[in-house]
């Protein structure tokens, strides 16, 4: 099997990770553990994994001209995006959280014509103002047409700036692929992240009642923690070693489908008008951002 095939195994078991995410941290979050607590959690136990698994196989050293850009990539990838997501998922449904992730590949397409000089036509305009007009959408009426009374306005932001962080992120951590192995980069960024999580979710951690817990929450929690944080992003950054960011990028349009499936099996969520609506302007907005051909600019990027 040739190493691009891995990579996109890689990244299509890292969102149906990602998917099933959105209503199995309902099971537990906000009832058993609080947004907060959980990003403890996951980022603490993630760092350990990754020291464990880098001991193993690498031993590389960080250049110092390189530690700003790894600690904004724990700024950015790890401690605003996991807490936002987290919090933001506590308050709206599964299928609202799915559907703002699609914005990822437009923030990432407004990032590089900022900061990498790429170029913006009316297409990609056109792109962006329908995208972000779904989003918009999704946020402000999303709640009021809710089957399962679990939409809401703050936190459907909430995910929309995750969205926003994680795209930063990628932009960010494209560059140092090219210098470092995918764990080493792991190592840092969430041991950088796990210290920074610490005064935001300390006091919900240590409000957990962990006698209360079942089966079934054990089950879910370990599925968090494990599954959705270190192997998803570990397949992530193993598959950004071979394939495009774009063509990374892609495979996120799978999220809302999966976690529209997910949410309906474990009856968390139900779609509805304006689930419809708001998933045709962003998908539409996505299609516009990215169907053109990758320019020597965009190379920097992918």
């Amino acid at each position: 099997m040739s190493r691009n095939y891995k990579a996109h195994i890689a990244v299509l078991a890292a969102n149906i990770l990602y998917g099933a995410n959105y209503s199995i941290a309902k099971i537990v979050m906000p009832k058993f553990i609080q947004p907060m607590g959980f990003i403890v959690i996951r980022v603490w136990v993630a760092a350990i994994l990754f020291i464990l698994t880098t001991q193993l196989f690498i031993r590389e050293k960080i250049a110092a001209a390189d530690r700003m850009r790894l600690f904004l990539c724990a700024v950015f990838g790890v401690t605003i995006n996991q807490l936002l997501f987290f919090k933001g998922l506590a308050l709206t449904s599964p299928i609202d959280s799915g559907l703002m992730m699609v914005t990822n590949p437009i923030f990432v397409l407004i990032l590089s014509a900022l900061f990498l000089s790429e170029v913006i036509n009316i297409k990609r305009i056109f792109g962006i103002i329908c995208g972000l007009s779904g989003a918009v959408l999704l946020i402000l009426f999303g709640h009021q047409y809710s089957n399962s009374g679990s939409s809401s306005l703050l936190g459907d932001l909430f995910i929309l700036i995750n969205s926003l962080s994680f795209a930063i992120y990628i932009v960010l951590v494209k560059p140092l692929m090219k210098k470092y192995h995918p764990l080493t980069i792991m190592q840092t960024v969430f041991c950088i992240g796990a210290i920074l999580v610490l005064p935001f979710g300390w006091k919900e951690f240590n409000h957990i009642e962990w006698n209360t817990f079942s089966q079934s929450t054990w089950m879910a929690t370990i599925f968090v923690v494990v599954g959705t944080t270190f192997l998803a992003y570990l397949f992530n950054t193993l598959a950004l070693r071979e394939l495009s960011a774009g063509t990374v990028s892609v495979y996120i349009y799978l999220q809302p489908l999966l976690a529209a499936g997910f949410a309906m099996l474990l009856g968390k969520d139900s779609p509805n008008i304006i689930h419809l609506v708001a998933a045709v302007l962003i998908f539409l907005g996505v299609y516009l951002t990215i169907s053109q051909k990758i320019t020597r600019k965009e190379i920097i990027l992918d």
